[in-house]
């Protein structure tokens, strides 16, 4: 009885008749409305707070959540930069949009998952350099963005440093000699991991796009791989594809 009841409530929310930020009717509404227990109501209601479609603000309620995905766009990354003089991409780009953009910046020097080492064709033993992001967006973090590079090119780069890139870690690369000319997408959809999870404060259920990056100079030499984590409820993942035209009459 509590997933009827959790199906009707989705419904209501689908069609809008239940829009973002609406509260939910009460446990006594809903125990009067279908005849059942207190806890049945609650078990309906805890199933769409584990989807991410309600959030609990005791003592007032329970309310529809309200979302304003963020729109990624994975063939943006070569766009001029910088965007402006002060702000990264991401800054610049949100924040024109009239949200509150932020991200933490961890960089190390580590030994690569055995992911990014294959894509990156490193010897054993061979180190990277990564900077671990944590991208939100008006308090909340949105996704994850990690870059790996290898040590021995970007060694005493800007890259080393914690902070934005204003022109962007591509920019950096190219200066270093390695500018890339190819980038292969490769996108999987699947749960996260426990760590992805408390990254990203996921609620339970919620599934994430994994996109990876590697990014290739003229000369098919792979010189960056970044990792990207998407909530699937916080995304919507926006690809252009222009038809290449081959001869005049084509």
């Amino acid at each position: 009885m509590y997933q009827q009841i959790a199906d009707a409530l989705r419904d209501r929310i689908a069609e809008g008749a239940l829009a973002p930020g609406d509260k939910l009717p009460t446990e006594a509404e809903l125990r009067e409305e279908y005849e059942v227990s207190r806890e049945t109501v609650r078990k309906a209601v805890g199933l769409l707070v584990n989807e991410g479609l309600v959030i609990s603000a005791r003592p007032q309620g329970h309310f529809v959540r309200k979302r304003q995905p963020m729109v990624f766009r994975p063939q943006a990354e070569f766009r001029k930069r910088p965007y402006s003089p002060e702000m990264d991409a991401f800054m610049t780009e949100f924040s024109a949009e009239g949200r509150e953009p932020r991200q933490e910046i961890e960089v190390a020097i580590v030994e690569p998952p055995p992911e990014v080492a294959k894509r990156l064709h490193l010897e054993s033993g061979e180190l990277v350099a990564v900077r671990k992001r944590i991208r939100y967006l008006d308090g909340e973090p949105f996704n994850i963005n990690d870059s790996y590079f290898p040590l021995s090119i970007v060694r005493d780069s800007e890259i080393m440093r914690p902070e934005d890139i204003t022109r962007g870690a591509n920019q950096v690369l190219a200066e270093l000699g390695y500018r890339q000319e190819r980038a292969l997408d490769e996108l999987y959809v699947r749960m996260p991991t426990p760590a992805e999870t408390h990254r990203l404060d996921l609620s339970p259920g919620t599934p994430v796009a994994y996109h990876v990056v590697t990014g290739h100079t003229a000369e098919g030499k792979p010189v960056r791989v970044a990792i990207t984590v998407l909530p699937g409820d916080r995304h919507v993942i926006s690809y252009e594809r222009i038809r290449e035209v081959a001869g005049e009459d084509a």
